[in-house]
């Protein structure tokens, strides 16, 4: 599928309430397209399965974590997944299984994109699951950046094919 002339590929992060964790995933993937000159072939969004408050921005720990990497979220606005994302996008990742089987029961027939764990993508498998921070400290939002980082490192590679064999 090809989002636009302008994206050759779309990626959809997906968390509960979009301002931890699908909001730091996203900012890293697009920081990683940066780094590899390839941010304008890339539609990279993130939303929740419950976004209650549509327009909030990303946690403040989350904010911090990402700016000592030179990830800047001030932009992020929680947003509510909607059925035309399975339409926009040819990715959607979610963080965990609750999200993914919320995001399972909502996918339409016959939708070719690819929907998984973002975890499971880690090369050593290690992953699996990023938990939510939002109840805990500064240290569980390290923890999701570092799970993060490791599944990333199994993304890129796979983005990068669907890229090449788009283009």
């Amino acid at each position: 599928m090809i989002f636009s002339s302008r994206h050759s590929v779309a990626v959809l992060l997906v968390c509960t309430a979009n301002i931890c964790r699908s909001p730091m995933a996203e900012g890293l993937l697009r920081e990683e397209l940066k780094l590899r000159g390839l941010q304008r072939q890339v539609l990279v969004e993130s939303a929740g399965t419950n976004a209650t408050q549509p327009g909030h921005p990303a946690d403040g720990r989350a904010l911090q974590v990402c700016a000592r990497e030179g990830i800047d979220l001030r932009r992020s606005r929680a947003r509510q997944v909607v059925s035309q994302d399975f339409s926009r996008f040819d990715f959607i990742l979610a963080m965990d299984q609750r999200n993914l089987q919320w995001l399972q029961e909502r996918c339409p027939a016959g939708w070719s994109g690819g929907l998984s764990l973002l975890g499971s993508w880690a090369p050593d498998e290690a992953v699996g699951e990023i938990p939510d921070p939002y109840y805990g400290t500064l240290a569980g939002f390290e923890q999701v950046m570092s799970r993060l980082h490791a599944a990333m490192q199994g993304f890129l590679p796979a983005l990068l094919e669907e890229l090449a064999s788009a283009g």
